[in-house]
């Protein structure tokens, strides 16, 4: 059997693996590569070279921009100003999504938009009350349609440009795809506001962070938060020096809870109170003043209650819930709302259930906590043995600070990323690792964080397809079945050639990467264009178009697998509205092109 039909047999039994969905799609791209080996259609460094390609570089570091966006409050900035903007109406919030990443695509590619927008989708879709699965598949075909509105959008339009370039001194313009990408993206938009409640899923997807939008205000009312405390610390001269916490003469319904003394331990009952020790009270705002006044003492903090619920959460602070788990060392230990441990205030405790007395309490296990400090401080407790965190401090800072202390340093890389990949003077790896190490370098995410950002399972899919890619270009597989379309279209109308130019492309671009796709079919559109007498431009524009159709296939392109696993869509799931897509796309493209580029 020849080298072409054994990679035409595999790219059916690949294809089989995928539809079936029972292997994890990972799983299957790798199998892939090795059945190319083992058969011989490829040899080993190129069945391994998919993993190093530029383009599997380039979409990691995607995900490490994106993180950068995230961690730093800009996602959660987007998403606000989205809602706000357009509210939360299916018809108007998924409008804005498709609009907006088809922009972002322009200039980062489809799957940079991909990927830098879909948290925002997701959690405007949350707030929102929709599922996600109706609107990611709707971002990734509009993402597609934005990459033909601008000539760095896609390699795909490089690629027509220069063919055109060398077969006739003229390429495309920057923003001359634009003519065709316009009507395109409006069009994919119109079908999937018309069409997508009946021809996308509803899906659940495995994984999805939870929506901390209303945290602040279910902890407050969970804990109840009224009175608050006040933390007074003891001056050299203050009355209160030696004497008995409980002996204090004290405004009507102003209470001691407890005191911390000046090494941070809480001072035990009966202790005199000593210069540097803190008391923690509670009770009116004009009685703790007089007793301020009185005695001599500093106010250290103010009470945070439903009142100031603001102060909770912010750039600089937040909250965490946590809990005494089994064998803590904390276990027996004395706290009380008001007292400070690494970093972080106790505001109240719970036990079984019930909210305890203001006063020191032997922890126990089981017992809950809510404590509030800086946000390092807080996300610190995550990694703390004696406790654990019932909400990521991580995921509730994400979600509910808008432009952190981060934020800036992160718009200001994306921005340099973007004119990079604009300007074209270096490749879009190069520009996409530039951007990634900047993201590290200025502090916007840590090591740990970039490594983990990365969507592996992305990475291995388009690394193991790869192989598959190349086997059919380089097998001749690809030259037989275009061969074969480009002979049933003999002498027949011009617009015959671009339907079948355009079906020829758009198949093989469901399974083979768009820009391989593209390679193959540039060089038959060139020769089928001359033979039929008519003008480059209109053939190659109709191979850029049916180049970036890629919509039935979850492996069409990077950016349908980015948002596969957010949206828990299945391999299935995309051929029903992607097929509806595709045909407009043809119907418009057909149509558009010769009026814009004539074909004589």
């Amino acid at each position: 059997m020849s080298d072409a039909a054994l990679s035409l047999v595999v790219l059916a039994c690949t294809v089989a693996l995928f539809v079936w969905n029972r292997l994890p799609v990972g799983t299957v791209a790798i199998l892939t590569a090795l059945a190319l080996y083992a058969t011989g259609v490829i040899d080993s460094a190129t069945a391994l070279g998919g993993f190093g390609d530029p383009v599997v570089i380039f979409i990691a570091t995607l995900f490490v921009l994106s993180e950068g966006l995230e961690s730093s409050g800009v996602t959660a900035w987007a998403g606000q100003v989205l809602l706000d903007r357009v509210g939360t109406a299916r018809a108007g919030l998924l409008v804005a999504v498709m609009v907006l990443a088809a922009l972002l695509a322009a200039l980062v590619t489809p799957n940079g938009a991909a990927a830098a927008l879909i948290p925002v989708l997701v959690l405007a879709a949350r707030r929102a009350g929709l599922a996600t699965s109706q609107m990611a598949m709707p971002l990734a075909f509009a993402a597609s349609g934005g990459a033909l509105l601008a000539l760095s959008g896609s390699t795909v339009n490089v690629i027509v440009s220069d063919a055109l370039r060398d077969a006739t001194g003229d390429g495309f313009g920057f923003f001359e795809f634009a003519v065709v990408g316009v009507p395109l993206v409006a069009v994919t938009v119109l079908v999937a506001v018309l069409g997508g409640r009946r021809l996308l899923p509803v899906r659940t997807p495995e994984s999805l962070p939870a929506d901390f939008s209303e945290h602040v205000d279910t902890l407050v009312e969970h804990y109840r938060l009224d009175n608050g405390f006040f933390r007074l610390r003891v001056e050299p001269s203050s009355r209160t020096v030696g004497r008995d916490p409980a002996s204090l003469h004290l405004p009507e319904d102003v209470h001691v809870i407890g005191v911390q003394d000046a090494s941070g331990s809480p001072a035990r009952p009966g202790e005199p109170v000593r210069p540097g020790d803190v008391l923690v009270v509670t009770g009116p705002s004009e009685g703790i003043a007089q007793f301020v006044d009185d005695d001599g003492l500093a106010v250290v903090r103010t009470p945070l209650t439903r009142a100031t619920r603001a102060a909770l959460l912010g750039r600089e602070v937040g909250v965490a819930e946590i809990v005494v788990p089994p064998r803590s060392s904390v276990i027996g230990q004395t706290f009380f709302p008001g007292l400070v441990r690494s970093g972080v205030t106790v505001l109240a405790i719970r036990r079984l259930g019930r909210d305890e007395w203001p006063r020191p309490v032997t922890l126990a296990e089981g017992d809950t906590l809510l404590v509030h400090g800086t946000w390092p401080a807080v996300e610190a407790l995550s990694h703390d043995d004696d406790v654990l965190v019932v909400d990521s401090p991580e995921l509730v800072r994400r979600q509910t600070v808008a432009l952190g202390p981060t934020a800036w340093r992160a718009l200001a890389v994306l921005g340099a990323t973007v004119a990079l990949l604009a300007s074209g003077v270096v490749s879009p790896a190069i520009a996409g690792l530039l951007g990634a190490t900047a993201m590290v370098l200025t502090g916007v995410v840590s090591v740990p964080q970039a490594y983990r950002a990365i969507s592996w399972q992305t990475v291995v899919l388009v690394g193991g397809l790869i192989p598959l890619s190349v086997a059919i270009q380089t097998s001749g597989a690809a030259d037989l079945v275009a061969d074969l379309i480009v002979g049933l279209v003999g002498d027949s109308s011009p617009h015959v050639l671009l339907v079948a130019l355009f079906v020829l492309t758009a198949v093989l671009g469901q399974i083979v990467s768009n820009t391989a796709t593209v390679l193959i079919v540039t060089p038959i559109a060139v020769s089928a264009g001359a033979e039929a007498g008519v003008s480059l431009a209109p053939v190659l524009m109709l191979v850029a178009v049916a180049g970036a159709a890629s919509f039935l296939t979850p492996i069409a392109t990077p950016a349908n697998m980015i948002v596969m696993g957010p949206a828990g869509y299945r391999f299935g799931d995309y051929w029903k509205l992607g097929l509806v897509t595709m045909l407009a796309w043809l119907v418009v493209a057909v149509l558009l092109v010769p009026v814009v580029w004539p074909f004589g």
